[in-house]
């Protein structure tokens, strides 16, 4: 199964500064703050939905292509994607843009001071899906997560144009978008991802009713965090699957995009869906318990034995019997 990985690339500077904010504001100075923070830690972490996706599944032995723009400090990162079985060959390089960037200081009351900046991913738009298509013999899906809008949607409508199938996954970028862009982001999908939240959000900004969304995607998965997930369709009955139980919540950051790059995986080995999302929620739970969204390391036996402690012996067995890892 090819599939193509279309978003967002990043990479995230965290740094930790050992006071409080507060402690430097001066009340009636506000208007003319220029401070400066020593910290006592640097944290460079790799991230970007796509690639945390991308990532997941080249993990469990797939080869995605990822479909993003970045800038010519992206090497370092490319070497590190591609060690794990990702396709970074139609990644945009920006002749004069960064790879998109969070900096971050958290105080020790976890007050932050933030910037995201977009960078190359602002030229996302301009990477087309045929000669991708082309150059690895077909798509046979595409998925569409957060990026710059206009990428967002130039994708989906390439996919219905060319007849690709794609996967909606419009996650965070839904609190900005209007509810035409929404509408055209969805209708058609072979699959939607969304977390409780987001599914309030589209509904209100689509105007739909839940089964209005139903009749519009082909399966629609919803995360439900710590009580699992519900994968509904017109075609079966609700597939509930709990969350893998006892895990050690270290760092919430990047669990939706690898349960995404689980549950696809499952599907492209033809797992049924109960099985897929049971090892999306596997993965889900190993970045759970790491610090980064890409720093876990799968090993075939660790993998199946928190699968039968979670599923049973039997779903053990099944997924197993697929994994490459």
């Amino acid at each position: 199964m090819r599939i193509a990985v279309t978003g967002s690339i990043a990479t995230d500077h965290l740094m930790a500064f050992p006071g409080k904010f507060a402690d430097q504001l001066v009340a009636d100075q506000l208007e003319n703050v220029s401070l400066s923070f020593l910290v006592d830690e640097l944290e460079i972490r790799k991230g970007g939905v796509a690639a945390n996706i991308a990532f997941g599944l080249g993990s469990l032995g797939m080869s995605p292509v990822l479909v993003g723009a970045v800038g010519a400090d992206f090497e370092q990162y490319r070497t590190w994607l591609e060690d794990h079985g990702v396709d970074t060959k139609s990644v945009h390089v920006s002749q004069n843009k960064h790879t998109a960037r969070f900096v971050c200081t958290t105080d020790q009351t976890q007050n932050q001071i933030a910037s995201f900046y977009p960078g190359a991913m602002a030229e996302s738009s301009s990477i087309e899906l045929g000669p991708i298509a082309d150059r690895t013999g077909g798509l046979d899906l595409v998925i569409v997560s957060p990026n710059d809008p206009d990428a967002m949607v130039k994708h989906t409508e390439e996919c219905r144009a060319a007849g690709y199938p794609f996967a909606a996954d419009p996650s965070q970028q839904l609190a900005r978008l209007e509810g035409e862009t929404v509408r055209t982001l969805v209708e058609g999908a072979s699959y939607l991802f969304t977390n409780e939240y987001e599914t309030a959000l589209l509904k209100r900004s689509t105007g739909w009713s839940h089964d209005e969304v139903l009749q519009r995607v082909g399966t629609w998965v919803m995360t439900h965090g710590g009580e699992g997930v519900v994968i509904e369709s017109t075609q079966h009955d609700p597939v509930r699957v709990s969350a893998v139980p006892d895990v050690s919540e270290v760092e919430p950051t990047g669990v939706g995009d690898a349960f995404r790059s689980g549950f696809l995986w499952g599907l492209s080995v033809k797992l049924p869906t109960e099985r897929a999302a049971q090892v999306g929620s596997t993965l889900a739970s190993f970045v759970l318990e790491t610090i980064g969204t890409q720093e876990y390391v799968l090993q075939r036996s660790t993998f199946s034995d928190r699968v039968a402690r979670a599923y049973g012996a039997d779903a053990a067995a099944e997924i197993e019997s697929k994994l490459r890892v």
